[in-house]
């Protein structure tokens, strides 16, 4: 009975995590000094097949910890490096 139960709550909680990850936004909009970053957030999804730990924390999602400019650059910017794909230039995320 105990397995049974363990079972129907490891489902849950799995259940809940796919469901939160597929209502996550599309994009994110920032607002910097230097102008509005937007943050193609399905199309990061879609390339990295759900994999959330490529910028958060852990495979849940939510917010990203200590969140800053510096946290930014060094995890976008670096990946964007790294992968040889997305952009690099400050005008190319910051818009005015």
């Amino acid at each position: 009975m105990n397995k049974i139960f363990a079972g129907l709550v490891a489902a849950i909680v799995f259940s809940a995590g796919v469901a939160a990850a597929a209502e996550s936004p599309a994009t994110i909009t920032f607002d910097t000094k230097n102008g509005k970053v937007t943050f193609p957030h399905k199309a990061h999804q879609d390339r990295f097949k759900g994999d959330c730990t490529k910028c958060h924390a852990d495979k849940t999602g939510g917010k990203i910890a200590g969140w800053s400019k510096d946290k930014a650059h060094g995890l976008c910017r670096k990946c964007h490096q790294t992968e040889k794909k997305g952009p690099t230039k400050c005008v190319d995320c910051h818009k005015k």
